[in-house]
């Protein structure tokens, strides 16, 4: 019953959970589409994986107090978390970009030397995922939400 109590845990996927959820009237917002496939997707704004960290930090400093030797680790924690999103995944997901490019690129290409009919298995390749990571500002967006999120949720509970 103990995990039912730990707050840092809750307020982190309280904040995955909007994060993810926000996204879907973002996206409308923008395109005027609703696709609620973007729930479980990575990628977009704002970041989940920044509202995570960002989230379970500051349950933490709220708990534990800002000078705790875990806040300390949830605090270098977040910053890898939300680096790697902001890099390293975001450049997988141009590199993807990139391939899926040269995959068409030579699907066209055989078709046109070949003359082959399009047929159905052209249809079912899947592409590169490309949404992998996030663009600074999705970070940003996803950290401070989770912050606030927490924030509201401690004060509430």
């Amino acid at each position: 019953m103990q995990l039912f109590e730990n707050f840092p845990l809750w307020a982190a996927l309280a904040a995955i959970g909007f994060a993810q959820f926000i996204k879907v009237p973002i996206h409308f917002f923008l395109s005027k589409k609703i696709d609620w496939s973007l729930v479980t997707s990575t990628g977009g704004m704002p970041s989940s994986h920044s509202a995570a960290v960002t989230a379970l930090t500051t349950g933490i400093a709220l708990e534990q107090g800002l000078d705790s030797p875990i806040f300390a680790v949830a605090t270098v924690f977040a910053i890898i978390v939300m680096f790697d999103a902001s890099g390293v995944r975001r450049h997988a997901g141009e590199q993807a970009t990139v391939l899926n490019q040269l995959v068409a690129d030579f699907q066209r290409f055989a078709e046109e030397a070949k003359m082959w009919p399009k047929s159905d298995e052209d249809k079912k390749r899947s592409d590169l995922k490309e949404l992998l990571g996030h663009q600074p500002i999705e970070v940003f967006f996803g950290g401070l939400s989770g912050i606030l999120l927490t924030i509201v949720i401690f004060y509430l509970t």
